[in-house]
């Protein structure tokens, strides 16, 4: 059982890739936390992400669905839940392109669900706070896909004021779960945050992403799939950086805000590409032959948005936050990461 001295939080989808970053970290950083981490495990949640925490007292995961209202009110009581930090999402634009039901089931309704059982555990009525719940707070954590896509301008920039304007089911189905968070703001009170990050990536990724993606494939000898002309522009986070960025915000935010990470990091999917390979060329190299001979352009997605960026400045300047990693240096350690996972010698 957890020490009943600790501050128990509520974790969810901390088996995938971002949440499995974060726990070892806020384990680390704040052993007066218990840590309850609830996760269904469908195919984008793995326990040996987070195998080495598996054994900390301070830690405990429960098996299970956030749309469960049963489940989330049981956890709510039996651990006495003082806090939420909500990973748990369907992520990945392709599979809500096929099938986007699921997206709205675990998305909206799944948020929903935690949100509405937490003001009713923390609070007596609107606005107002049972006693030993005044700190309570729900940290939501969203995507910059929520604001559509950009022009080529590179002064043209996502800020915490850009109008939502969602083109795929799964920014859509975020979208939703945002604002679902932002009526129990201005509705009930409910001391919320919501951070809207760019895209991630180190390690834990899971295969189905772009990076690992480009870095299997071209260990593999395999094609290295990429969408259209690959001029599509995304800004990349370093993910241990948008886990001290959550943790920021979760502790020192104000209440009702949402604040926008972003690494500053603008490449094209060929850049991406590019520079793994060229990367890879220089750590596993194969005798006349290079990586990027494996590029191969696919039939492009449908509803591909073109640009993503995000200003950072409102979390860098009230909160003090700043990523310290550039894509350069993180690619680096990701490389290495799936190189040791896949037993490659250097």
């Amino acid at each position: 059982m957890f020490n009943n001295k600790n501050k128990t939080i509520l974790l969810t989808g901390t088996a995938g890739f971002i949440g499995s970053n974060f726990v070892p970290y806020f384990l680390e950083k704040y052993p007066n936390y218990n840590l309850v981490n609830l996760d269904l495990l469908t195919y984008a949640g793995d326990l040996e992400n987070l195998k080495e925490c598996e054994l900390n007292p301070n830690y405990k995961f429960i098996k299970g669905d956030i749309c469960n209202r049963e489940l989330v009110e049981f956890i709510f009581s039996e651990y006495d839940i003082k806090g939420v930090i909500h990973f748990a999402a369907e992520s990945h634009v392709d599979n809500s392109i096929k099938n986007p039901g699921v997206f709205v089931q675990t998305n909206v309704n799944g948020t929903y669900t935690l949100v509405d059982v937490a003001k009713k555990y923390w609070m007596e009525k609107p606005f107002t706070y049972k006693i030993e719940y005044q700190d309570c707070r729900f940290h939501h954590i969203s995507t910059d896909e929520v604001y559509g896509t950009l022009s080529l301008d590179p002064n043209e920039l996502f800020t915490e004021k850009t109008p939502y304007a969602p083109n795929s089911p799964y920014s859509a189905s975020k979208a939703s779960s945002d604002m679902i968070i932002r009526a129990y703001v201005e509705t009930f009170g409910l001391n919320a945050v919501i951070t809207n990050c760019s895209n991630n990536y180190g390690p834990k990724q899971h295969d189905e992403k772009l990076i690992p993606t480009i870095i299997r494939n071209a260990l593999n000898n395999n094609p290295i799939p990429i969408y259209g002309d690959g001029k599509n522009i995304r800004d990349w986070l370093y993910v241990l950086d948008h886990c001290k960025g959550i943790d920021l915000v979760y502790h020192k935010g104000k209440k009702g805000e949402t604040y926008n990470i972003g690494g500053r990091n603008e490449r094209t999917n060929l850049q991406i590409v590019d520079r793994i390979c060229t990367i890879l060329d220089q750590q596993v190299p194969q005798p006349n032959f290079s990586y990027k001979s494996l590029i191969t352009f696919v039939e492009d997605r449908a509803g591909h948005d073109r640009r993503y960026a995000i200003d950072a400045s409102k979390l860098e300047n009230e909160l003090g936050w700043k990523a310290d990693e550039n894509f350069d240096s993180g690619i680096i350690k990701t490389i290495e990461w799936y190189l040791n996972k896949y037993g490659i010698c250097k």
